[in-house]
């Protein structure tokens, strides 16, 4: 007996004014699956992410989430089952670390404050950041205060999380930091779909690689198949840019 994906992308199209960023990208990701979208800068990765947590609606095509299809009128209510962990790291300054992942269980899932606070610890303590409960955005390292925007995004038992290369603006001890946090995320066998230039956390940690460019998918393929044995030309190019062709 089959089952729906938990996300299926059909023929998803993005236009900004006349740049088509986005020329008709499908693939489906199944419960407990990591995909990892890989490809050069303004491929279409990041604006792909956005579109399908409806931070930007998308110009055609559909996104579905569990069958059933998100839009205008359904996208805030989707968007709870899609947790979307940011670049910027996207925290609220004036709040503090538990504040931060409390906000959504309390607004959206209308937990009480207590409840709240009790999930809330229990997502920092996985992040390494039990200690940290107290502290404020400003008093928090990059990567610590990425690990807090995975505790909050992983708070609200998202069937999906978005990550859009949430180590690009730290430095490499840092970045370790949170892949080690990703990696505890996907033994856990939740569902991730990834953008990321972290070749090695692709390899050892993607269900299947997702190569983009020019708004296009180019090469869906295991990593194994992927990183050593490329079908395209534009891969392999991209592999040998990344040192690994």
């Amino acid at each position: 007996m089959t089952t729906e994906p938990v996300l299926n992308i059909v023929d998803l199209r993005k236009v900004f004014a006349t740049l088509e960023v986005l020329k008709g990208v499908s693939f489906s990701v199944d419960r407990g699956e990591v995909k990892v979208l890989l490809g050069p800068s303004g491929s279409g990765k990041s604006t792909l992410l956005r579109c399908i947590n409806w931070l930007e609606p998308p110009t055609g095509g559909r996104v579905e989430v569990n069958g059933v299809t998100v839009d205008s009128t359904n996208d805030t209510a989707m968007r709870a089952q899609v947790g979307f962990v940011f670049q910027d790291f996207a925290l609220f300054s004036h709040l503090n670390a538990i504040e931060n992942v409390t906000l959504g269980l309390t607004k959206v899932k209308k937990l009480s404050k207590n409840e709240a606070k009790a999930r809330a610890r229990e997502e920092l303590a996985k992040v390494g950041l039990g200690n940290r409960e107290d502290y404020y955005p400003s008093q928090l390292s990059g990567g610590q205060q990425q690990r807090v925007g995975i505790a909050r995004a992983l708070a609200m038992d998202p069937d999906v999380i978005l990550f859009d290369e949430p180590t690009s603006a730290l430095d490499p001890e840092l970045t370790n930091e949170v892949l080690g946090a990703m990696r505890n995320v996907a033994s856990q066998g939740i569902t991730m779909v990834v953008v990321t230039h972290e070749m090695k956390f692709a390899k050892d940690v993607a269900s299947e690689i997702i190569f983009m460019d020019q708004g296009t998918v180019l090469e869906t393929a295991p990593p194994g198949e992927f990183f050593n044995n490329p079908r395209t030309e534009r891969s392999r190019r991209f592999l040998q840019l990344n040192h690994l062709g």
